[in-house]
């Protein structure tokens, strides 16, 4: 029987696209770029595939290169005037895409605008303690960061969310 050198890889894409689509997706809140990003995610994997070393679980490695990439893609829009992330709470609380991508209750949505507010370090250790419930060891191989740091920056996204959703 012939063996299929891009099965583990189709396996690997199945087993963690819905996961890793999420965290772009809180990361650049919009469908179309979250998809480019975990296609880009894809090709990058697929092409430093020989460089894992094992040193760190492949989903850990896969979230970095995810988040990277997210970050690019923030940065591009950054440089080039595009709508901010940080704008983006106040466009979804009166835009038709706002509906379909918080498709909780008010409660929800006033807590995902809570969470656009944050400063974006702040944002994506939140995501990924809050949502992902990554352990912070994970977190700091993700963003090569200590877990003291991480530990901080969840704590003082933590007190900023209580505090804006206290306001309104």
């Amino acid at each position: 029987m012939k063996s299929d050198p891009d099965k583990g890889f189709r396996l690997l894409v199945e087993k963690y696209s819905t996961r890793l689509y999420w965290h772009i997706r809180r990361l650049v809140i919009l469908h179309e770029d979250a998809d480019d990003v975990l296609q880009n995610t894809y090709i990058n994997a697929w092409r430093s595939f020989g460089e894992f070393r094992n040193e760190s679980a492949i989903y850990t490695w896969l979230y970095k290169i995810a988040t990277n990439e997210a970050l690019t893609l923030i940065n591009k829009r950054k440089k080039s005037n595009a709508v901010s992330i940080d704008d983006l709470g106040s466009y979804f609380e009166y835009s038709h895409e706002g509906s379909t991508w918080f498709d909780g209750d008010e409660a929800q949505v006033k807590f995902q605008n809570a969470i656009l507010q944050l400063p974006e370090k702040q944002r994506i250790v939140f995501n990924l303690r809050y949502f992902d419930e990554m352990t912070y060891e994970n977190m700091s191989k993700v963003l090569a960061t200590s877990e003291g740091a991480l530990k901080a920056s969840y704590h003082h996204a933590v007190k900023k969310i209580e505090k804006i959703l206290g306001e309104n």
